[in-house]
């Protein structure tokens, strides 16, 4: 799609055509799909499908709750989506035949169901199933002793799902965080043997070192004496990445570099595969032996390979440490270490979940509206249902509580995909049930195939995902007596018009990202002016690695709302040009600052360093000035002259004795000068095109 301008055209095709590679573990497709077909198999066994088919029910609505992390997160989360569902569930049973009640309760489901959206997907999954199952069983009221007992089934498949999601929990105490871990190092791995980069494109490994984080010291994170040697390996993670981007952005020795990157890329890959299997290190640690014997005859009688002596000694530390603790990575290791407990980086700590919805109960919230949009739609979607009699009309709310999303983008391509997917999922299914014997264990072992079909795709291509979703419901359906052939049309029509309906919702009162974006883009020079600040005090170590991760959020802030602005029609082309060209400026201020603090670390003692640390604190000064100026649509005024104070550190650091440090100092001096009044530049221009079309 063009960066340039919305193209609804273009935006369709996109919709359709694009996939990404799946990312779902196999274990994980096929312990999901079990917790939905193998109670219905018991049930048909022994005489009680319609049981086997209220616990399959359950698992196949809370099967997305079952995702990468550590085990006592996965379990929390699969427990409250069982509790949500079962509570929806009775709900809907119970009032299903009262139309007033039951618009009462979409609403208030709807509302607050939305509004989870600000405590991440995870809990917008839960919002979500709760919205679905109150619609789908308000379609068959039951009396109070029936209601209780089919939600107690539904209920009851959730904790069948979270008990084989955690069934491995004893066994394997460590592996979610080990897997974690060795999907940091294997990008570490690519990342080594990137020989060139985009200086505009986003740091490496960004989302994954914020995933980690959170895998490692978030919440719900595992407790015992492997943990701290995975503190540890986070730890130097964050160092081997600046010092791998720091190499990289000297652009010293070619040869040497390469050679060199080469040997750390292998030694990195070896540790992940060390952290997946759970197995002693040591392909890692004859990698590790080949690569020192790199560093020995490299910079073997003094050599400085251009300035990348510093990074390669501290590289060549790193990853000796990385190795050393990755054989106590686990539950067979011990790391004999008596380490204070690493705790979650400010920026990554929510604040309590009540302050988090008073912040959020006002009409400019994102998350305020959603759950506004959320409520109206639901319960329209329902009494529309129920007020033109449409057979099987529950498809419809449930069709919009799907498709509703806080964004345009997100809204138009799932309502599109769902359309299109039903269909063929319809069309799919009858054409396989008509070539499949009619025999009930070949319908079984179909909705198997089916249900792992969607269970796998459901990330890389929803369209073709919700195929296999809406084979999986008709046949699961099947066994309750309803004809597999009947009603294609009224389902069809049911998923056009819920979604049409959950569109028409978000245009009549929307949320565009153009609002926003000048507001995330601030906030991302904020952050990166606050790393700088950090940098200038070099003894605060702690402070800097709060600074990098606040950076890193609001970087990935910035990005999303930059990819929600682009997706949106009518998006003002000025803006959208000032986005992209600070969003590409502002990765290489993160990239030169990077290299900084890796300088800082891999130095005792830089030359002239009070007089540095006061030109860096100028141009942190220098970019707060420039967010505040972008926030509130202003040219940035007063800023200190950095290219006179770079000239000044310059001539300081050609006089001083460790010459390489120093013109290493330099060279980051002149590039921090570059990108603040590129920044700036970029701002003021904006402000200035502005004023004229004015």
């Amino acid at each position: 799609m063009s960066s340039t301008g919305y193209s609804l055209r273009a935006t369709v095709v996109d919709s359709l055509l694009t996939a990404k590679r799946p990312d779902v573990p196999v274990r994980v497709v096929v312990r999901n799909t079990a917790a939905v077909v193998l109670p219905l198999a018991i049930g048909i066994l022994t005489g009680h499908p319609g049981i086997g088919l209220g616990i399959g029910a359950g698992a196949l609505d809370t099967m997305f709750s079952d995702q990468p992390g550590p085990y006592r997160q996965r379990m929390t989360r699969l427990l409250l989506a069982s509790l949500a569902a079962g509570l929806a569930s009775l709900i809907g049973f119970l009032i299903g035949d009262q139309l007033i009640p039951i618009l009462i309760a979409t609403a208030a489901f709807g509302f607050f169901g939305g509004l989870l959206v600000v405590f991440g997907p995870d809990m917008t999954r839960v919002g979500m199933t709760s919205m679905i199952l109150l619609v789908v069983t308000a379609a068959t009221p039951r009396p109070l002793a029936e209601a209780l007992g089919a939600s107690a089934l539904i209920f009851a498949g959730g904790l069948l799902l979270t008990l084989f999601s955690v069934a491995a929990w004893p066994l394997q105490r460590y592996r979610p965080e080990r897997h974690a871990l060795a999907a940091v190092y294997r990008g570490l791995s690519t990342l080594a043997r990137q020989q060139e980069h985009d200086d505009a494109d986003v740091p490496a490994l960004t989302d994954a070192m914020t995933t980690l984080q959170h895998t490692l010291l978030g919440r719900h994170h595992a407790r015992g004496r492997a943990m701290e040697a995975f503190g540890v390996l986070l730890e130097l993670a964050e160092r081997i990445r600046l010092e791998l981007t720091a190499m990289a952005e000297l652009r010293g020795n070619s040869t040497i570099h390469a050679m060199f990157r080469g040997d750390a890329a292998r030694v990195l890959a070896a540790i992940a595969d060390a952290l997946e299997l759970a197995e002693s290190p040591r392909q890692a640690e004859h990698a590790l032996q080949t690569l020192q014997a790199s560093e020995n005859a490299l910079l073997s009688n003094g050599g400085t390979a251009d300035g990348l002596a510093t990074h390669i000694h501290a590289l060549s530390g790193q990853l000796a440490a990385a190795v050393r603790n990755a054989n106590w990575a686990g539950s067979r290791g011990e790391l004999r270490a008596a380490a204070a407990e690493t705790p979650l980086p400010t920026a990554l700590r929510s604040s309590s979940a009540r302050a988090t919805l008073r912040a959020n109960l006002t009409p400019h919230s994102v998350a305020f509206r959603h759950a506004v949009r959320s409520a109206v739609t639901l319960s329209a979607t329902l009494f529309v249902s129920r007020e033109l009699g449409l057979p099987h009309g529950y498809w419809l709310p449930m069709t919009a509580a799907i498709v509703l999303r806080p964004d345009f983008a997100a809204t138009f391509n799932f309502g599109l995909l769902r359309v299109v997917g039903t269909i063929l999922g319809l069309l799919l299914t009858t054409a396989l049930l008509h070539f499949t014997p009619h025999d009930m264990w070949a319908h079984l072992l179909l909705m198997a195939v089916l249900c792992m079909g969607f269970r796998y795709l459901a990330t890389a291509h929803y369209g073709i995902a919700v195929a296999a979703l809406t084979g999986t419901v008709v046949i699961l359906l099947s066994f309750e007596g309803v004809n597999s052939s009947d009603a294609v049309l009224d389902r069809v029509i049911n998923t056009a018009l819920g979604s049409g309906m959950a569109l028409v919702a978000y245009v009549l009162w929307p949320t565009w990202e153009r609002g926003r974006a000048r507001a995330a883009l601030s906030d991302m020079l904020d952050a990166y002016a606050d790393y700088l600040n950090a940098l200038a005090h070099p003894e605060r170590r702690d402070h800097r690695r709060e600074a990098r991760t606040a950076a890193r959020t609001a970087r990935s802030n910035a990005q999303a709302s930059l990819d929600r602005m682009r997706s949106e029609p009518a998006t003002p082309a000025p803006l959208l040009e000032l986005a992209n060209a600070l969003f590409a400026n502002g990765n290489r201020l993160a990239r030169t600052a990077m290299t900084l603090e890796a300088l800082i670390d891999d130095h005792q003692s830089l030359p002239e360093t009070a007089e540095m640390c006061a030109f860096v604190d100028h141009s942190a000064k220098a970019l707060h000035e420039v967010a505040s100026a972008l926030r509130t649509q202003r040219a940035p005024e007063q800023l200190p002259d950095l290219r006179g104070l770079q000239r000044t550190l310059a001539a300081l650091l050609n006089m001083a004795e460790d010459r390489q440090a120093a013109e290493m100092l330099a060279r980051i001096s002149d590039r921090l000068v570059d990108n603040v009044n590129t920044l700036a530049h970029i701002t003021g221009r904006s402000h200035s095109k502005s004023t004229a079309t004015a």
